[in-house]
């Protein structure tokens, strides 16, 4: 599909209601799973042991950290839109997040996007994305959530 252009608060409010775009497709890989546990401290097995997960998870493999997964909506928002003529962009908040099924080592991620809402906020715009990240091959996506993202156009 490609990046969407935006270049004004006009551009966004045309699409509301509709679908923004989908991202590529991103693989999670155990070295990222691992500078991530390094990052935050989180160093339980089920992502960071693989041979341990091999046997004893679930899942037979290690997987992302939630919040890895959830870390990699700026990247794949930003692959899904090119925000030309902003000063500033702010994330503002999440809401409704619901993690619905974890993304093993190798998987794929992508982001399927629509703007569910948006206000002029004196210049502002304060835009509200749905976003589903979904996992290639598997029918439940890996998580889905109501992203706020404040956009300062010059």
């Amino acid at each position: 599909m490609g990046q969407r252009i935006i270049n004004n608060y006009d551009d966004f409010e045309a699409l509301l209601g509709k679908l923004i775009g989908v991202s590529d497709y991103v693989q999670i890989t155990q070295d990222q799973i691992d500078k991530f546990a390094d990052a935050t401290l989180d160093y339980q097995w089920i992502h960071t042991d693989p041979e341990r997960a091999a046997k004893e998870s679930p899942f037979k493999s290690t997987i992302a950290h939630g919040y890895l997964s959830l870390s990699m909506l700026t990247y794949l928002w930003f692959n899904v839109v090119d925000v030309r003529n902003v000063k500033m962009i702010v994330n503002y908040g999440i809401e409704k997040l619901r993690f619905q099924q974890p993304v093993k080592v190798n998987d794929k991620i992508r982001a399927t996007v629509s703007l569910n809402d948006i206000k002029n906020l004196r210049g502002i715009a304060k835009i509200q994305v749905k976003i589903v990240v979904d996992i290639e091959g598997e029918k439940k996506p890996a998580y889905d959530a109501l992203v706020n993202f404040l956009y300062h156009f010059e």
